[in-house]
C-alpha cells in the first residue's frame, strides 16, 4: 500500500530525539524535509544524512499557503511510486498545516499516513518562559494571525513567526489590541543548545532579531483593566456587575419600556456628531448607543429570556442569508438588486403573509418617517405615481383644501394639515430626500440663527421687547450671510 511516515524532529537536540524516531528518519528510503533549519539535522548531517528539503519552495511563493499546497502535492505524487518518510520540526500534529493537508487529501488517492512521535515545542517553551498553561494559553499562527483571535487576558504563544515579514505582521496585528511598548518575548529553539530567548516591546518585534522556523513569540497575560476595555468580554462583564447585586442602583432599576426614551436620545447624538463630521463625538456616541444594546441585552439575561449572545447570533444569522450574493452563490450586479433580493428573503422568513403589507411599517418610527415609509410600501404594489408632476398637483390641491377650513372647524384644520404634510413627504420621497432628516437640519438650522439673534440682541443690552419683528427679521437675515 502506497504511504506516508511523518516524523517529527523535536524541538532541541538529536540526544532529545526518541530512538524510534532516530531509526526511522536514518533507514528511510527517500526521506523528505520540510527545512532543514534545524538542529537535529544539522547532527545528522556530519552521520551522513541524505534527505530532500522544501526550504527552496519557501523562496517560491509570496503565501504560506501556496507553500503548503506545493509541499503536500509533491509529497503525495511522490508516495504513488516509494514509500516516503516526511520530517518536520517538533511534533507533526503541533502547528503543522502540511501534515493535516496530509492527513485531508491522503485517503482520497488510497494512501496510508502514520504519524511518529517527536517532542513539540510547547513543552520547552513553557520551561524556558517558566508558565503554567492550565491559567490558560492559545497556541496561534503567526502566518494567520487575526485579531480577534487574540485573548490578551490569557498566556498567546505565536508560533510559526519564520522571518522580519511575519514578526512585523504579528506586531502590527498585537497593536490593535496593546499598547505599543508592552513586552513580549521572542524564543528560537526553546530546548535546545541553540535556545535564545530576549524580552522588547512590542515594537521593536521586528527589529535585528535573528528569526526562523523555530522562532515563537509570547506575549505575557495583561493584567491592566485598562488595556482589556477594549475587550468586548470587558464590556459584558462591567454592564453584568452594574445590573448585579451590588450595582448602580440607577441601572438596576431600568426596564425595558424606561430605557426606551434614552436609545432614540443617544441615536440622535449620533446623528449630530455625523453631521459634524466629529470622529472622536461619534465614537463616544457609538459607546452610547451600544450601551443601550447592552443594558437590553442584559436585562433579558436577568430576565432569563435573552443574552447578547442571542442578539449577535441572530443578527450574524440574519446578515449571511440576506446576502446570499456574498455568502452564498445568488449574483447581483447593482444596488437595485441587492434591495430586492433582501425584500424575497425577508417575506421567506417572515412566513405568513401579513393581512396588510402596512402591518410591517413600525409605529413607534417617528411620523414624517413613518409616512415615508407608508407610501414606499404603496408604491411596490403600484399605488403611486411615475412623476413627479401629479404628486405636486396634489400639494396644492391640499392646500386649497387647508385654506378653504382655516379659521372654521380645528379638527377639520387638523386634518388638512396632515394632508398636507403627507403629500409633501410624497414630494421628497419623488426626490430622494429623507423628510425626517430634512426637518431636523432645519430646526437645527432655525436654533442657529436664532441663537445668532439672541447673541446680537446681548450685545446690544437691550430686550427683545425693544425690537420691531423687522429688526429681529433684519438680524435673521444678517445670520443668513454669515452662513449660521
Amino acid at each position: 500500500m502506497k504511504k506516508i511516515t511523518i516524523l517529527g524532529l523535536g524541538a532541541g537536540d538529536l540526544d532529545q530525539l526518541p530512538f524510534g524516531v532516530y531509526k526511522k528518519i536514518k533507514n528511510a528510503e527517500i526521506l523528505y524535509i520540510r527545512t532543514k533549519e534545524h538542529p537535529v539535522l544539522r547532527e545528522l548531517e556530519q552521520e551522513g544524512l541524505v534527505y530532500k528539503s522544501f526550504d527552496s519552495v519557501y523562496e517560491k511563493h509570496s503565501q504560506f499557503e501556496e507553500v503548503y499546497e506545493e509541499i503536500t502535492e509533491t509529497l503525495l505524487e511522490a508516495a504513488f511510486g516509494k514509500t516516503v518518510t516526511y520530517a518536520v520540526p517538533g511534533h507533526p500534529l503541533v502547528a503543522e498545516r502540511t501534515v493535516q493537508l496530509l492527513i485531508e487529501r491522503a485517503p482520497q488517492k488510497g494512501i496510508e499516513i502514520e504519524i511518529g512521535g517527536g517532542q513539540s515545542f510547547l513543552d520547552p517553551l513553557f520551561q524556558a518562559l517558566k508558565i503554567d498553561p492550565i491559567e490558560g494559553f492559545q497556541l496561534l499562527d503567526g502566518t494567520l494571525l487575526k485579531r480577534d483571535e487574540i485573548e490578551v487576558a490569557q498566556h498567546v504563544i505565536i508560533g510559526q513567526v519564520y522571518d522580519q515579514f511575519v514578526a512585523s505582521d504579528v506586531k502590527l496585528t498585537l497593536m490593535e489590541k496593546l499598547p505599543y511598548d508592552y513586552e513580549v518575548y521572542i524564543v528560537t529553539a526553546a530546548g535546545s543548545k541553540e535556545e535564545k530567548m530576549a524580552k522588547v516591546p512590542l515594537h521593536e518585534l521586528d527589529h535585528g532579531m535573528e528569526l526562523n522556523n523555530l522562532t515563537s513569540v509570547y506575549v505575557p497575560p495583561v493584567k491592566d483593566e485598562t488595556i482589556l476595555y477594549k475587550n468586548f468580554s470587558m464590556l459584558r462583564s462591567i454592564i453584568a456587575e452594574l445590573r448585579g447585586p451590588n450595582g448602580c442602583p440607577w441601572d438596576l432599576k431600568q426596564t425595558h419600556e424606561s430605557l426606551k426614551k434614552y436609545l432614540i436620545e443617544e441615536a440622535y447624538e449620533l446623528i449630530e456628531a455625523i453631521d459634524h463630521e466629529d470622529s472622536d463625538h461619534m465614537t463616544e456616541e457609538l459607546g452610547d448607543v451600544l450601551l443601550q444594546v447592552m443594558l437590553h441585552a442584559q436585562i433579558g439575561e436577568d430576565e432569563g429570556l435573552f443574552t447578547i449572545d442571542d442578539v449577535i447570533r441572530g443578527l450574524s444569522e440574519k446578515m449571511v442569508r440576506r446576502h446570499p450574493h456574498v455568502f452564498g452563490d445568488v449574483h447581483a450586479d447593482n444596488e437595485e438588486d441587492v434591495l430586492k433580493n433582501w425584500q424575497i428573503i425577508k417575506r421567506e422568513e417572515k412566513g405568513e403573509k401579513p393581512e396588510s403589507i402596512m402591518d410591517s411599517v413600525p409605529k413607534s418610527f417617528p411620523n414624517l418617517m413613518r409616512a415615508s415609509e407608508i407610501q414606499k410600501k404603496a408604491a411596490k404594489v403600484g399605488f403611486d405615481w411615475k412623476e413627479v408632476e401629479p404628486a405636486w398637483e396634489k400639494v396644492k390641491e391640499e392646500i386649497s383644501e387647508f385654506e378653504s377650513e382655516a379659521g372654521k372647524n380645528s379638527s377639520h384644520m387638523e386634518a388638512e394639515f396632515g394632508d398636507i404634510l403627507f403629500a409633501l413627504v410624497n414630494i421628497a420621497r419623488f426626490y430622494k430626500i429623507d423628510a425626517e432628516e430634512a426637518i431636523r437640519k432645519t430646526n437645527e438650522k432655525f436654533i442657529r440663527r436664532f441663537s445668532y439673534i439672541e447673541k446680537r440682541v446681548r450685545e446690544s443690552g437691550r430686550n427683545f421687547e425693544d425690537y420691531t419683528l423687522e429688526q429681529l427679521d433684519a438680524l435673521w437675515d444678517e445670520a443668513k450671510v454669515k452662513g449660521y
